[in-house]
């Protein structure tokens, strides 16, 4: 199978995918291996894995431009792949003893004569199916925690970017007792689609339509499942937020990584008082945003990753035009060099019928509302399928946090925008169509590879048939 470049757009690289018999081969594999991974100590598994942490870094210098290549991105493949020892150490780390604390012994019951203690059963096999536009961390997010609980896992990452996942493979074989228990596959949707009926738990992020799809198999398998889905997140511009400062939050939640991210700002929402500064400000920064085209090492941001999303994005704008919004900045997907690059585009005079105002669009695009009072905002942020994460900008944090709290999303930033990409440790839940299951952060982002056994004891006399003869009642 031919790979696209994302900065040329030709294919240069190849990958083989694994068929539903090479699929379930690889499955009973880990599975024989997880039996000796689950008999090894929290503590000793985190060890383990911190030495794989020290592998990915010794590997950087192979890992990182093979994820460049992958996504036609320079310095956030650098952050994304540094990244990833810092989760496995974070995990190793903190894992133990929230697996102690989550297994009393000995707990009292309303029978004096009866304890019970908690055991934590791990899934044996873990699949994970991961998408492109963070390829290394949103391949590991699940596959971490997975592991520190006891778990074998099986990684399909998306076919559009598996150029990282042979020197990523390089260090697993280096880390020998993790070979046993942790595969990452090349693969195509069909791949992923055989995983299902071979695992036992299944954690799927990207599209809805996919999405889907997972949830029904996973459903038919009977094996839970976590969906990160897609987002269109919303950002209120209060009356009082200062515009200028408002506006460089909005444009920098809205295209780094080129809007390749589901928890960027999708939609602005804008009061009056304030909504000609702030587009001023707005669109003179978005004309200030260079592409790194041609050098990589410079510019702001780079093409979009998979050519489809391109078109998606073309066609929201070209028909939000047609429907009567404004082009302020940006607004036409550019071929340079066979790269699709879309410079930040602002459009005004958008309307909720809209696909750039109710479909996820993935790219460095933000339509821009103007409202006349706060209910009308929180009326509009609300009214979409999705409910991922939304903010809220202004200088009165009280009222900020009243607002949202009122806002259907998992997270909401408060003074600032998209910062469920930087921050790990609260949980949250995806309203709507942005996903089921567990939340990933937090303490559940490791609870949740669980099951509990509960052992219950009688210190006492058991109960003997008589105790249930009808006259004695």
């Amino acid at each position: 199978m031919k790979i696209r470049n994302p900065r040329t757009g030709k294919p240069d690289h190849e990958i083989a995918p694994l068929d539903e018999a090479a699929v379930a081969a690889e499955a009973a594999r880990l599975r024989v291996g997880q039996t000796g991974w689950l008999a090894k100590t929290p503590e000793q598994r985190g060890e383990i894995l911190l030495q794989w942490a020290d592998a990915i870094e010794a590997h950087l210098g192979a890992i990182i431009p093979a994820l460049t290549d992958d996504t036609g991105r320079g310095g956030i493949s650098k952050i994304e792949a540094a990244g990833v020892p810092g989760q496995i150490r974070r995990w190793a780390n903190s894992a133990p003893a929230l697996i102690a604390s989550a297994q009393p012994s000995g707990e009292p019951t309303s029978v004096p004569t009866i304890t019970t203690s908690t055991r934590l059963v791990p899934y044996s096999l873990v699949g994970v199916i991961s998408p492109w536009n963070f390829p290394m961390t949103l391949a590991l997010i699940d596959a971490i925690p997975a592991l520190m609980a006891g778990s074998a896992v099986l990684i399909k990452p998306s076919e559009v970017t598996p150029r990282f996942i042979r020197p990523l493979m390089e260090t697993v074989r280096n880390t020998p007792e993790l070979a046993s228990i942790l595969s990452i596959i090349e693969g195509d949707g069909a791949t992923g689609a055989a995983m299902i009926a071979h695992v036992d738990y299944v954690c799927f992020t990207g599209s809805v339509a996919t999405g889907r799809k997972v949830g029904e198999a996973a459903a038919k398998a009977f094996i839970p499942a976590s969906l990160e889905l897609g987002g269109k997140d919303p950002m209120i511009i209060l009356p009082d937020a200062e515009p200028e400062k408002a506006a460089s939050v909005a444009l920098r939640a809205s295209i780094v990584n080129t809007g390749q991210a589901c928890q960027s700002i999708e939609r602005v929402y804008v009061a009056r008082a304030i909504a000609e500064p702030f587009l001023d400000s707005l669109v003179n920064q978005a004309d200030a945003v260079r592409l790194n085209h041609p050098d990589i090492a410079e510019g702001h941001i780079g093409p979009f990753i998979f050519e489809k999303q391109a078109q998606i994005a073309q066609h929201q704008i070209d028909q939000a035009v047609e429907q009567g919004a404004t082009v302020r900045a940006g607004g036409e997907v550019e071929n340079l060099d066979g790269g699709l690059y879309l410079r930040p585009t602002v459009l005004t005079g958008v309307s909720a019928e809209m696909d750039i105002i109710r479909e996820e669009n993935f790219g460095p695009v933000i339509p821009v509302t103007i409202y006349d009072d706060v209910e009308e905002a929180i009326g509009l942020a609300n009214d979409s399928q999705f409910g991922l994460s939304a903010a809220v900008i202004g200088s009165d944090i009280a009222k900020a946090e009243a607002v949202a709290s009122r806002l259907q999303a998992g997270a909401v930033s408060i003074n600032d925008g998209s910062l469920t990409s930087m921050i790990w440790e609260a949980e949250k839940s995806s309203f709507g169509y942005s996903g089921l299951g567990a939340s990933r952060m937090g303490e559940s982002g490791l609870m949740r590879f669980f099951r509990k056994q509960a052992l219950i004891r009688q210190s006492g006399e058991a109960a003997v048939i008589d105790a249930f003869a009808e006259q004695n009642f």
